[in-house]
């Protein structure tokens, strides 16, 4: 045995334990009952009405979570890309900062913000405009999306954009392109693979998040994720739970197939 093998025989270990018979030992509930026999029925519950709103409001905010994340990135990593390299290192710091505070604590602050007694209804009566109820809404739940996974987006998309060479913008600046057609014909494609990783790293935890629906949707707007928790923590279906987790599981493998298909290592991102 050499010594790489010695070297990755802890992690192997890891793996195995906390990844890969859990995994198995899902897999195995979804497809039995619970007197111990075969059936299809867990995976097939994914499509019952109540089941298939759950992953229709899942997969729509996750969505929305990315496409507000994307928006919001690309003129705040333009804005850091200006900064230089001690500006932009401070606002990246700043950027990550509420991630070194607890994730809970982040959605009660932003449920009391939202609350009808809150910052944002204080500002609007300031302000004398009617008043915004957003409390244990889908909409809270979706601003509390973006909250949480803007910074990786944000990240990912600062390591590609901060590779762009400055003479390649100064050469089409020069050439007479305005901001928008160096942003579409420069920037954007060069910036694809930071994009589509951004992409995995918002849309993949905003489909599978519980906590962010029931601190800001108040139980009253489920994720599938918060069905699944249902299922194991409260009526203790285990045999139903792994089935609907089974399902999510595989949805969202075919999401990040797609997106390593489209960011192919082998080609390169080309300017247009």
């Amino acid at each position: 045995m050499n010594k790489r093998s010695l070297l990755a025989g802890p992690y192997i270990l890891w793996i195995t334990g906390f990844t890969v018979i859990p995994l198995c030992i899902i897999i195995k509930y979804a497809f039995t009952s619970r007197d111990g026999g075969f059936t299809a029925e867990n995976i097939l519950a994914m499509f019952t009405p109540v089941h298939l709103k759950a992953m229709t409001f899942s997969t729509l905010a996750a969505v929305i979570c990315t496409l507000i994340c994307i928006l919001l990135s690309y003129p705040l990593v333009m804005a850091i890309r200006r900064l230089g390299l001690r500006g932009g290192s401070f606002s990246v710091f700043i950027l990550i900062l509420p991630m070194w505070v607890n994730f809970i604590l982040r959605l009660l602050a932003w449920q009391m913000i939202l609350s009808n007694n809150g910052i944002l209804s204080m500002i609007l009566e300031r302000l004398r405009l009617p008043a915004w109820d957003i409390s244990n809404s889908k909409t809270a739940i979706i601003i509390g999306l973006v909250y949480d996974y803007l910074p990786y987006m944000v990240l990912s998309l600062h390591n590609s954009i901060d590779e762009i060479e400055d003479d390649l913008i100064e050469a089409a600046r020069d050439l007479g392109a305005n901001g928008l057609r160096i942003f579409f014909r420069i920037i954007l494609p060069l910036s694809v693979p930071g994009l589509l990783s951004g992409i995995v790293m918002v849309f993949v935890p905003s489909m599978t998040s519980f906590v962010t629906a029931n601190v800001l949707g108040g139980g009253k707007q489920q994720l599938i994720g918060n069905v699944i928790e249902e299922e194991f923590m409260v009526t203790m279906n285990w045999n139903l739970g792994s089935g609907l987790s089974v399902i999510l599981m595989v949805f969202v493998l075919i999401s990040m197939t797609f997106t390593a298909r489209n960011d192919d290592p082998g080609s390169e991102s080309k300017v247009w």
